[in-house]
């Protein structure tokens, strides 16, 4: 709730009303009274279903020929425990505000649900599930020989960060987290870097004269620090080396091809830059669709469409700071790689999270893909007993 009252409080400077929502198609300048209600708590579902309603959108299309997963439902209410407690699953969804939730296993859809006026047709926003696509996207330009490697300087392909806090940073540690540039991004402070950059977004400014700005906290490599504009230089280096918009390789390279059943949309500033760290749009059999590509280390029904090896380097810590351990408190075994979190554990399992509980999980060993969705305001207490929750999911399905 803290979390909630500061960004609206914070986003209030934006501007004035700028009348109705206009549909996603014609939309072209961010709403700034939509943009100062969009995490409040009585139009927060809404706005995550409708992020279009609120930002310009580049829409994301899909292909002429469909995937789709079987349908099997056979999930039953699945006992977990948790910090000496225990409960149910259908408890934890209704405590954490939970929009969506589809299971699949061996391509099968074993479980969906979906509450507070969701459907499986609803778009909804990704918040930082979207720095594990735009990971994918770095590796398939590295393949593709758009991009030398994850050695090469963010420079190399943005000369204009030169002088700035990127200067010598390399894709690398971008993709780590581990950049060195000072972006703060704690959910309890009005005057964080997080909450600027929408307030700057909202009165008009292009998103990536905001880069040019950063400071240099540390020196790069030497600790991970989760900074979300990040996430937006890997999205403007894949931009610069193909060519192409972020949205526009994501459609060519991930979402034709692997048969998304929905278009998907991409917010985007004033002037039509993508907001490349949060803010994809799609319907969870989508989403699941991407956590199956990396189970299956990357190929899709014969066709690789990301390398093994990106896949298999992107999902295990680099170094021994990178797991983690205790970093957000005690108990905490959670590590990062490039752009997914990767639990503690033996079954290869990793995922992506995004603020107010979105999560796209994986776990290869059982071949089983959970995509959640949420509008809850205790997000930042929940990471682990999500994975718990998960684990037990899982375990019930290979007990059956």
């Amino acid at each position: 709730m803290r979390q909630q009252l500061i960004l609206l409080t914070v986003i209030a400077a934006v501007g004035s009303p700028s009348g109705d929502f206009a549909r996603a198609d014609e939309r072209t300048k961010i709403d700034a009274a939509g943009l100062r209600k969009f995490l409040a708590a009585e139009d927060r579902v809404e706005n995550f279903r409708h992020a279009e309603r609120v930002f310009p959108v580049k829409r994301v299309r899909r292909g002429t020929r469909v995937f789709q997963f079987r349908e099997s439902p056979r999930l039953r209410d699945a006992p977990y425990r948790f910090a000496g407690r225990q409960q149910n699953i259908f408890q934890f969804l209704k405590q954490t505000s939970t929009t969506g939730l589809l299971v699949v296993k061996d391509d099968e859809i074993v479980f969906e649900r979906y509450d507070l006026g969701n459907t499986k047709n609803s778009r909804n926003t990704s918040m930082s599930v979207v720095k594990s696509f735009v990971s994918a996207l770095v590796g398939i330009a590295i393949d593709e020989g758009h991009i030398q490697s994850v050695n090469a300087p963010v420079t190399r392909y943005l000369p204009e960060l030169k002088g700035t806090a990127y200067d010598g940073v390399s894709i690398k540690h971008v993709l780590q987290m581990s950049s060195g540039v000072r972006f703060t991004e704690e959910y309890d402070d009005p005057d964080c870097d997080f909450y600027q950059l929408f307030c700057d977004l909202g009165r008009g400014e292009k998103l990536n004269q905001y880069l040019s700005r950063l400071k240099r906290k540390r020196p790069a490599g030497e600790a991970f620090y989760y900074a979300s504009i990040d996430t937006q230089v890997l999205a403007a280096v894949v931009e610069k080396s193909t060519g192409r918009s972020i949205s526009e390789y994501l459609e060519e390279k991930i979402w034709r091809p692997l048969g998304m059943e929905s278009d998907a949309t991409w917010c985007t500033d004033n002037y039509g830059n993508q907001i490349g760290f949060v803010l994809l749009n799609a319907t969870l059999r989508d989403y699941a669709k991407f956590g199956r590509l990396y189970l299956n280390g990357g190929s899709w029904q014969g066709r690789q469409i990301v390398s093994k090896r990106w896949v298999e380097e992107s999902t295990r810590p680099g170094r021994d700071d990178l797991r983690l351990k205790d970093f957000y408190g005690p108990g905490w075994d959670i590590g990062y790689q490039y752009q997914w979190w990767v639990p503690a554990g033996t079954d290869g399992e990793f995922t992506a999270i995004g603020i107010w509980g979105q999560y796209l999980y994986a776990n290869p060993r059982h071949h089983v893909v959970i995509v959640k969705t949420s509008v809850d305001p205790g997000f930042d207490e929940r990471d682990r007993e999500t994975i718990a929750v998960f684990r037990a999911i899982v375990r019930q399905l290979s007990e059956q």
